[in-house]
């Protein structure tokens, strides 16, 4: 199956189903010599995990991580990293219906379409499991970042369904996003969240919303012209994501309905400690709608962006649907399923938008130095 490689230089290939023996990721392109252990990628796939809070699956999974090459005394080798997490909670007799069935607004139906084969216990390669790898490599990807200076990702939940929080993109940290089972660092709208979450999943029903996240400190000139714009790759990293249905950086969709004379980002020149300008200090922008991205490049401010998930595909209600044969039927759903995708897609965005961030370091740095 093609369409499992993602990025340039820095190159990640998953690998594995969610019923199947293991998950995990193949690295190509890490620099060599960075420090890594287990405990490190370990502590974001614990984010990522199952089972963590009654608002998330109930599938009991430790995730615990195998380095299997590239790794030597700590340090990165330059050679093709292997992470692999080993698959344990398995009940694939919960989905026995779906052999024969299609759950509504699920792959099963387009992966059989395509393939005329499939995984069919939970989902398969079109499993949310698959995205174990992404977080796995977003690890090492953050420890490229480091070369290029302090680069901070952090991503929240901003909304579920119709609740919207107010968060600082400027100022939130990683413990603030943590201080909750729904990762929304508006502490007040997070309780509520949960309860609307929770009464979700005690209907059997699902919910939908938005991940915002930032990037600090990106240096000027990451991104290409044209085709590889950064907003570009940013747009395919997260629509590539399970259950993600749309993406916006800076203004987004709100920015249609400004004027240009209201939209545009006025600069000025900040002066620094380095001497006179230009060298002494930065051009910056007094607004940031663009979302740190002009004309497909960074331009030193803040990157935001947001993607908007849909409600859980698999439901615990009776829904109408087809066979394998094309026969009208009825499918309702067993297993555990996440009745939010939201609070465990935080890590997974993140790690997302550090693969990109990484891999346009690497392409800035062998073109221009």
């Amino acid at each position: 199956m093609a369409g499992n490689t993602f990025g340039s230089l820095f190159r990640v290939t998953t690998f594995g189903e969610s019923h199947g023996p293991a998950v995990g990721v193949v690295v190509d392109g890490c620099p060599p010599r960075l420090p890594v252990a287990a405990e490190d990628i370990q502590r974001e796939l614990d984010r990522r995990r199952p089972g963590q809070s009654a608002i998330t699956t109930q599938r009991r999974e430790a995730d615990r991580v195998e380095i299997l090459s590239g790794v030597h005394d700590g340090l990165t080798l330059g050679t093709p990293i292997a992470l692999m997490v080993r698959n344990g909670d398995q009940r694939g007799g919960d989905y026995e219906e779906m052999r024969t069935k299609f759950r509504p607004s699920h792959a099963d139906f387009t992966y059989q379409a395509k393939f005329g084969v499939r995984a069919w216990e939970g989902g398969g390669r079109s499993s949310a499991r698959e995205t174990v790898g992404r977080v796995a490599a977003g690890v090492l990807a953050r420890k490229a970042l480091a070369l290029a200076g302090d680069v901070q990702i952090v991503a929240w939940v901003r909304r579920v369904q119709d609740l919207e929080a107010d968060v600082d993109a400027a100022s939130v940290t990683t413990a603030d996003v943590d201080a909750n089972i729904v990762r929304c660092p508006d502490a007040a709208v997070a309780a509520e969240m949960i309860t609307l979450i929770d009464g979700a999943r005690k209907a059997g029903d699902s919910l939908g919303g938005v991940v915002e996240a930032v990037a600090r400190g990106v240096p000027i000139g990451w991104g290409e012209p044209v085709f590889d714009r950064l907003e570009a790759d940013l747009a395919k990293a997260m629509l590539s994501l399970p259950a993600a249905k749309g993406f916006e950086i800076g203004s987004g969709f709100a920015g249609t309905r400004l004027l240009g004379s209201q939209h545009n980002d006025p600069f000025y020149f900040e002066p620094g400690a380095g001497g006179p300008p230009p060298a002494g200090g930065r051009v910056r922008t007094r607004t940031n709608r663009s979302g740190g991205v002009q004309g497909g490049i960074s331009n030193g401010e803040d990157i935001v962006l947001r993607v908007a998930f849909k409600p859980t595909a698999t439901i615990l209600r009776e829904q109408e649907t087809v066979d394998v044969d094309g026969n009208e039927t009825t499918i309702k759903a067993r297993g555990r399923h996440d009745p939010c995708v939201l609070p465990r897609a935080v890590p997974i965005v993140e790690s997302m938008m550090a693969l990109v961030l990484a891999d346009h370091f690497l392409r800035q740095r062998g073109q221009c130095g």
